[in-house]
């Protein structure tokens, strides 16, 4: 029995189904998860000691690299002065200001510990500031495990979404309206049906928890005019996205500028950061200066905005998403060819650090489409990518990530893992 079989066995003795959080578990793809103890640049090592070129990177947050030696000393140095005070600290406005100097839709932030928390509390502060009980978001998009968040949709387009976990009341999930992903149309019949009671929309700029799925043209702007036009509040999740496929994020990327935004995974390095801003306007809502409350003992942790300062600065030096963007699309344009090659039905893509893999003839764009793939034939290519030392995200569901770390070796390397997989596929 393999170490990573031994520590998957003893922590299901303590811990539900093994893991702290749900995808862990492998259970979409089956196996044993690999529990690792090592990370350096572009690599993991695994409890048996093999070594894997990592394209999760803790699920977004290692742009730039395991265990970069800037990220690591900031840590450490940090940490020498103590943990925490559950008080104001230095590092927390100069986290701030370096969040408003790269977003400039951010008039004032505030930091938390989590994504989760960030979009729990921007769907606070939304329904405070314009006094409105209802939110629409998206079929397919994932915005942390906050009641309200999580909800399936109803039998149409325009009807009030159902709880997807048990503990959600009804009454909660029923306050949230769950549309079609790039779906303008949707959206704006609902607006019109229920305009005095939709306090905002929610909205992943680019899908990343049902795959990586990209925003139509046109969707976007027409998010943010239908806001304007029933005066409600437009809030970008960036949890994954900001300062991950561009420098000032996706609304940079794609030129929107939303109400509030959310962020989270780069903007704390690998260390539990989240952050909410946006207008002063809405943000002077939020208590001490307003009605909405929100409040947290670790909120602004120094260890952890210290190395959240340190990987913002590592992704300001020249060149830095240029590079990272070329890379990524190197690797799924290898994918891609090498699938093609070997009479694989597979398609990729990519946007900045972030891209997607999907077994199907064209890219998706919806939620339905994504699900139209086929999941056999992923689970298939990630055990075969696993064994040879190559750790994909263990989902046919989650989009991919790519470091600064990641170079021509790690792709080259990676590339020809594929052809050998995709041979035994075809």
């Amino acid at each position: 029995m393999s170490r990573n079989d031994e520590l998957f066995l003893r922590a299901q003795r303590s811990i539900p189904a093994g893991v702290n959080s749900p995808v862990r578990a492998f259970r979409s793809v089956g196996g044993t998860p690999r529990f690792f103890t090592r990370g350096e640049g572009a690599y993991l090592w695994d409890a048996d000691g093999k070594r894997y070129v990592d394209y999760v990177g803790s699920w977004g947050p290692a742009i730039a690299g395991h265990a970069h030696p800037a990220v690591i000393d900031a840590v450490q140095s940090t940490a020498a002065h103590g943990l925490s005070f559950g008080a104001p600290t230095e590092l927390e406005i100069i986290l701030a200001e370096t969040l408003i100097r790269r977003l400039p839709s951010l008039e004032l932030v505030r930091l938390v510990s989590s994504g989760t928390e960030a979009t729990m509390t921007a769907l606070r502060l939304a329904r405070g500031y314009t006094g409105r009980p209802k939110i629409i978001k998206f079929e397919g998009c994932y915005h942390g495990h906050g009641d309200s968040l999580l909800v399936k949709a109803g039998s149409g387009a325009l009807t009030f979404g159902q709880p997807s976990s048990a503990g959600v009341p009804s009454a909660i999930a029923g306050e949230t309206i769950v549309l079609p992903f790039n779906d303008l149309t949707a959206v704006a019949e609902t607006f019109e049906a229920d305009r005095d009671a939709i306090a905002g929309i929610i909205v992943e700029p680019i899908a990343g928890n049902m795959n990586l799925v990209l925003p139509k043209a046109g969707f976007l702007d027409g998010l943010r005019t239908l806001c304007d036009r029933y005066g409600a509040v437009l809030i970008f999740d960036e949890v994954m996205t900001g300062f991950r496929v561009h420098a000032r994020g996706a609304q940079g990327l794609y030129g929107v500028t939303p109400d509030l935004t959310t962020l989270g995974k780069v903007i704390g390095g690998g260390m539990p950061v989240g952050a909410f801003g946006g207008k002063r306007a809405i943000m002077e809502c939020i208590a001490p200066l307003g009605p909405v409350y929100q409040a947290g003992t670790l909120s602004g942790n120094p260890v952890a905005v210290a190395a959240g300062i340190a990987t913002l600065g590592l992704t300001e030096a020249p060149g830095f998403y240029s590079g990272l963007t070329s890379t990524t699309r190197a690797l799924t344009d290898g994918l891609a060819a090498a699938a093609k090659r070997q009479g694989v039905a597979m398609v990729a893509q990519a946007v900045g650090g972030m891209f997607g893999i999907y077994f199907a003839a064209s890219v998706p764009g919806s939620f339905a489409e994504v699900m139209a793939c086929d999941k056999d034939r992923f689970n298939r290519f990630f055990h075969a990518m696993l064994d040879a030392g190559f750790y994909f995200a263990p989902s046919a569901f989650e989009a991919g990530f790519v470091s600064g770390a990641h170079g021509t070796r790690e792709i080259a390397d990676t590339l020809a893992a594929a052809d050998r997989a995709f041979a035994a596929m075809a």
